[in-house]
């Protein structure tokens, strides 16, 4: 008998040897994608070191830097790359910050959805009966509306529930509710065809025959093999609370101008659009689509990387 022990791969080695590694190095979009989608949110977190102004400090905001074309025309300002806003807010910090705030409420609010929608189809799943019914029934009632006007109706009952005052305070926290209130259905109704297929196997057979609680089947043993598609519902659903949250914030009831998003920052220089200061708008308005964009490529690519009849 050998007293050598055979070392375990590496969590990186078997990442490297893995399909997905395989497919991802195969794919360009997909490596495209996630480069961009790295800097934005790089750029996002790491705003404060990024930024070469801080858009929401009033001591170093100047109205009379206000509209300020970019810094390759004539009436530019090298301090300001992509010019400024009505404020005299740089548009390129604004943008910067601006992205944190879509990314927290798109990811936040992705969360809640898959928190609910997990929840519902591991219990819908593998309960059946009237359970089953009623809670699916709830999920088809919810999906004949659109899920932007659910997080309206949300948005709308909140604000009127809620002090004037405190509009502001909690606009990011009604926002990630509503658009996680919007969006669980899908996770819901996936989870649950995959749970009634797994709670026949011979698995889940055999933790009832000897003993085991129902949580303890559902949250051990069926759900870490139902979280392939959740994943995938994630990546595509991030790009849709992106663009959820621009909708929002454009109609005037997303995060206030104060701290705004790239939603906010479009809809004010929406204003000035018509003016000649293209400027406010259209570059918050990239940067939103290239965002919305890259998680998109990259959810088509994860969808069909992990569908084994691709293979």
């Amino acid at each position: 008998m050998s007293d050598m022990t055979e070392q375990q791969p590496s969590f990186l080695t078997r990442l490297r040897d893995s399909d997905l590694w395989w497919s991802f190095i195969h794919s360009p979009g997909a490596i495209i994608a996630s480069v961009l989608t790295v800097m934005i949110v790089a750029g996002a977190l790491f705003a404060g070191l990024v930024a070469p102004h801080d858009p929401f400090d009033l001591a170093t905001v100047d109205l009379f830097d206000a509209l300020l074309p970019p810094a390759w025309e004539a009436e530019g300002n090298s301090s300001y790359l992509l010019g400024t806003d009505d404020q005299g807010r740089d548009v390129f910090s604004t943008i910067l910050y601006g992205s944190r705030i879509s990314l927290i409420v798109g990811f936040a609010s992705v969360a809640l959805a898959a928190v609910i929608g997990i929840t519902v189809g591991l219990i819908a799943g593998y309960s059946g009966g009237i359970l089953d019914s009623f809670l699916m029934r709830v999920a088809d009632i919810q999906l004949s509306f659109p899920a932007i006007l659910i997080a309206l109706l949300i948005d709308g009952v909140a604000r009127g529930i809620l002090p004037r005052e405190a509009h502001d305070e909690v606009a990011v926290y009604v926002l990630v509710v509503a658009i996680g209130l919007s969006f669980w259905v899908q996770y819901a109704r996936t989870v649950r065809s995959s749970v009634m297929v797994e709670r026949n196997k011979e698995y889940v057979q055999a933790g009832q025959v000897i003993g085991l609680p129902n949580w303890i089947i559902l949250i051990r043993h069926i759900l870490p093999n139902v979280l392939g598609p959740v994943l995938v519902i994630a990546t595509i659903q991030l790009a849709l609370a992106i663009i959820t949250e621009a909708t929002l914030s454009f109609l005037g009831v997303g995060v206030p101008p104060t701290s705004p998003s790239l939603g906010t920052l479009i809809r004010i220089g929406n204003d000035y659009l018509f003016s000649g200061e293209w400027w406010i708008t259209i570059f918050p308005g990239v940067a939103l689509v290239v965002l919305v964009l890259s998680v998109n490529i990259l959810g088509d690519w994860l969808r069909d990387a992990l569908n084994p009849k691709l293979r």
